[in-house]
């Protein structure tokens, strides 16, 4: 080669590269672990539409938004560097969850893992994350024990049972007392007795202690309490135990069959409590609307998102016109528990400037994000460093909402707690059958 020419093309590879910061990559590999097929599969591909639509604003910059990681194309400290996630199906089951992220260390090189819903599985995965050193963000297991292990590789963006069971007990209270919008206060004996039944898993068992627990405290505690097995084929006399007292307030923590197989079930019974309570899970997902239709009018669920939060939070709004356009619906509590997760990858990855594990720890454990950044109507993100809620985010709140039919005839989630946040006057009593 010609000195000359030589020369010139050297000076160009130099430009190209001093343009770049020391620790560029082409692409950043994230394994995710959801489960995609089995009873869960609706709230699965809900997490997946949700993590992947916040991947494409990370990815192309899309000014318009009004979110710092939708201004770059890429991460800017990593020379613009694209996120690429790994998508895997874990069917609910732990040990698979397990293997899957094992080969996504070993075999795929991410830099890091995202997921895995169900709490039993995430107990797993997160044991995998500890013992390889890659940092793990949990967007949507809410077992309050998945922060108390101690663990150094394990952050998590949503807010945990004990919050959101504390949320429900506040909520009733303040429902007697008048503070729900479109109810006046009543006598406190009317939502008694409290009944509850739990699916038996790690998370089930988990909000299982936690409403015995806060429930008790508040005046609530459940007369009756069960356990029942997930995915079982039948909850007649599940349903029939609960019943017996006459309940006047009835909690559920169920997946998605086991969500709408008890909800059949109550109205078989012709089941008429005055208030009818999910924790989040199958009582959320597209299929127990599109299953049950007119049938879930009333009913509670506990969740992080509704699409009225886009009446009082711009980015919200934004986000789920992006979401509808994409996908045909609106988000969930999961998709933007998944697309929130999504964009504190972003902003750790941001921060870390690295792909290197302790570098994205460091930046992790250092990161706070604003309130006006989420969709989400929490405080922000901030993980905890110290404690016995090691790598839980301090900043998140929860939120209840009902089902009740718009002027358009479709069914919506209303929000009537936090009281200040209500978007209207809450069905009480619920109609039951």
């Amino acid at each position: 080669m010609p000195r000359r020419l030589f020369v010139s093309v050297l000076a160009i590879m130099l430009g190209i590269a001093l343009s770049f910061p020391a620790g560029a990559v082409e692409e950043i590999k994230i394994g995710v672990l959801y489960p995609l097929t089995g009873g869960a599969a609706a709230e699965g591909k809900e997490l997946r539409d949700g993590a992947e639509l916040a991947t494409e604003i990370a990815n192309n910059a899309k000014s318009e938004l009004s979110m710092t990681m939708a201004k770059n194309a890429g991460i800017k400290s990593l020379g613009g560097a694209k996120i690429k996630l790994i998508i895997q199906d874990h069917q609910g089951n732990p040990q698979l969850g397990a293997d899957l992220a094992k080969k996504l260390i070993q075999d795929d090189k991410v830099v890091g893992l995202m997921g895995a819903y169900h709490s039993a599985v995430t107990k797993t995965v997160a044991a995998v994350a500890e013992r390889y050193g890659v940092p793990l963000i949990n967007e949507s297991s809410t077992s309050p024990a998945l922060t108390k292990e101690g663990n150094k590789w394990f952050w998590r963006t949503t807010p945990h049972d004990t919050t959101f069971t504390n949320d429900l007990f506040v909520f009733l209270e303040g429902l007697t007392q008048g503070k729900v919008k479109g109810v006046k206060a009543f006598d406190k004996k009317d939502l008694l007795p409290v009944v509850s039944a739990c699916e038996k898993t790690e998370w089930g068992s988990n909000v299982d202690a936690a409403i015995k627990e806060l429930g008790k405290a508040k005046g609530f505690e459940p007369q009756v309490s069960l356990l029942y097995a997930a995915k079982a084929p039948d909850l007649s006399s599940e349903v029939q135990s609960l019943l017996a007292p006459k309940p006047g307030t009835m909690l559920f923590a169920g997946y998605g069959a086991d969500a709408i197989l008890m909800v059949k079930t109550l109205k078989s019974m012709k089941a008429k409590p005055k208030v009818i309570w999910g924790q989040d899970a199958g009582f959320e997902s597209p299929e127990f609307v599109s299953t049950l239709g007119d049938d879930v009018e009333g009913i509670l669920t506990r969740t992080v998102f509704s699409p009225r939060v886009g009446d009082v939070k711009k980015v919200a709004k934004e986000v789920n016109d992006l979401y509808k356009a994409k996908t045909g619906r609106d988000l969930s509590g999961a998709s933007a528990r998944s697309f929130t997760a999504t964009q504190a990858w972003v902003h750790i990855l941001e921060k870390a400037g690295s792909t290197k594990p302790e570098a994205i720890q460091k930046a992790a454990n250092d990161i706070k994000i604003d309130a006006d950044e989420l969709i989400v109507p929490w405080k922000g993100i901030k993980f905890s460093t110290s404690g016995q809620d090691l790598g839980q985010n301090e900043l998140g709140t929860g939120m209840i909402g009902q089902y009740q039919k718009g002027k358009d005839g479709k069914m919506i989630l209303e929000i009537v707690y936090p009281f200040e946040l209500a978007t209207t006057n809450m069905i009480y009593p619920v109609k039951g059958w």
